[in-house]
């Protein structure tokens, strides 16, 4: 009896030391699969090996957590013009509030690692959760009498961070707009030259006899007539600037830190998306195989990296903007915009036949212009986050569909699904009726 209890304990002994050693290996290795709780949501999935980079050294608490959302999501909380800012629920007469919802951290909404109850954007709290506060607001409003409690957060009603396209002031002024606007136009992007102009080279073009790579570097034809062609060699920036170190080593494949030198606000949104979010956190660049979106199975394993768009040395924006998002994506949305009036638009656009600015290309609505100021001046850029407005698309109401359309027909199409499936090639089927409602309201407070 006593030799099978001691064969007991050393079998527990060896199975406790294979699985300490196996978790041991997990922490202080690359791989920390195994360490993971739960499936991470869409934003997080690509950085969830890089542990630390939520939960700090060692696993810090609530507060390291708070500041590495912060750290990550702090300018866009910034540019919102949030109706719920922290400084609301750190102030002491809202502390009932705080009761019922402790909105100071990030994590009592979007909690990691919890697929059971994890909804769109990350969020882990009942659909109910405006109710909390916000029971009696049939009180304030008859026109919501009828509306169900869970239903705030439906396309076109409320946002809890941003509401930018929902607030009633807003709806008033855009709610009788037509379905087509004219002129239809995007505004005409002109901070790219600025950037380059900080090159070292100087700001002089040059030409073919000026390129200085070294001869056993040059370039196929082809290749070299790009970069001539390129709005780098207009710019003066020559083969050294990009692929030479300060210790003079050519470099024949450079990186993003190279690029970032003269487009640090390119880099910047690029590193903040899902396309480079793993290259902020010091990781691999992500490759198509990690999508959970359906991607062409022939890039499946080429790395993300600027030179993905732009190409190593043609370095142009218009096959960016639709030729390179195509030759990865094969989700049904991208499948259908060849054939969609978006891109007849596009067509048209390159073909000369309408006003540059005119057409629409998958870069169109998912890297939008942007007005950002520099040294003082302003400019309009181009956002190279393009996760920045997908969740929740109501934020494509301003940044990108009101350049061409009504207020009313762009929510409507943004709340109807099936639309969105085939790329905006029909009329929208849904009717979101937050314009009529504030209009009514409005109407009602003029007749008094």
């Amino acid at each position: 009896m006593r030799s099978s209890n001691i064969k007991w304990w050393i079998v527990w002994l060896l199975l406790s030391l294979g699985v300490a050693a196996y978790y041991g290996y997990a922490l202080t290795g690359e791989d920390k699969t195994a360490l993971l709780p739960g499936t991470t949501s869409h934003g997080h999935y690509q950085i969830e090996l890089a542990c630390d980079s939520c939960h700090g050294e060692a696993f810090a608490g609530g507060e390291a957590l708070q500041a590495a959302c912060i750290n990550c999501h702090g300018d866009q909380l910034k540019a919102a013009r949030d109706a719920h800012p922290r400084s609301k629920f750190t102030d002491p007469r809202n502390a009932n509030r705080v009761a019922l919802l402790d909105a100071r951290y990030c994590i009592t909404c979007h909690r990691e690692h919890k697929p059971e109850v994890t909804d769109a954007m990350g969020v882990t709290l009942p659909n109910d959760l405006c109710f909390i506060c916000h029971k009696d607001i049939a009180q304030e409003r008859a026109s919501h009498n009828d509306i169900s409690f869970d239903s705030c957060a439906s396309a076109g009603c409320h946002n809890y961070h941003d509401n930018q396209a929902l607030y009633e002031a807003f709806l008033v002024k855009h709610g009788n707009e037509p379905a087509h606007l004219n002129p239809q136009r995007v505004p005409e992007r002109n901070l790219h030259q600025w950037n380059l102009a900080v090159a070292s080279s100087p700001a002089t073009a040059l030409a073919a006899g000026d390129a200085d790579a070294p001869a056993n570097r040059q370039l196929a034809t082809d290749e070299f007539q790009h970069w001539v062609d390129s709005g780098h060699a207009t710019a003066g920036v020559n083969c050294s600037d990009c692929h030479r170190q300060e210790n003079k080593t050519w470099i024949d494949k450079p990186g993003v830190k190279i690029c970032e030198s003269c487009h640090k606000q390119e880099v910047s949104g690029f590193t903040a998306g899902k396309h480079g979010m793993r290259l902020a956190q010091g990781m691999s660049p992500m490759v198509p195989a990690m999508a959970r979106l359906p991607m062409k199975a022939k890039v499946a394993k080429q790395p993300l990296d600027c030179n993905s768009c732009h190409g190593a040395h043609q370095g142009g924006v218009k096959e960016a903007a639709v030729d390179a998002c195509m030759g990865c994506h094969d989700d049904e949305h991208s499948r259908h915009y060849p054939d969609s009036p978006h891109a007849q638009l596009w067509q048209q656009e390159l073909a000369g036949l309408i006003a540059v600015g005119s057409g629409v290309s998958c870069a169109t609505c998912h890297m939008p212009r942007a007005e950002v100021r520099q040294l003082g001046d302003r400019h309009v850029a181009i956002q190279h986050n393009q996760s920045l407005n997908l969740r929740p698309n109501e934020k494509m109401v301003r940044s990108v569909c009101m350049h061409c359309h009504g207020y009313q027909f762009a929510i409507n199409a943004l709340a109807d699904g099936t639309l969105i499936k085939n790329n905006f090639s029909s009329s929208p089927t849904v009717e979101v009726m937050s314009a009529q409602m504030a209009l009514a309201r409005d109407e009602k407070r003029g007749a008094r």
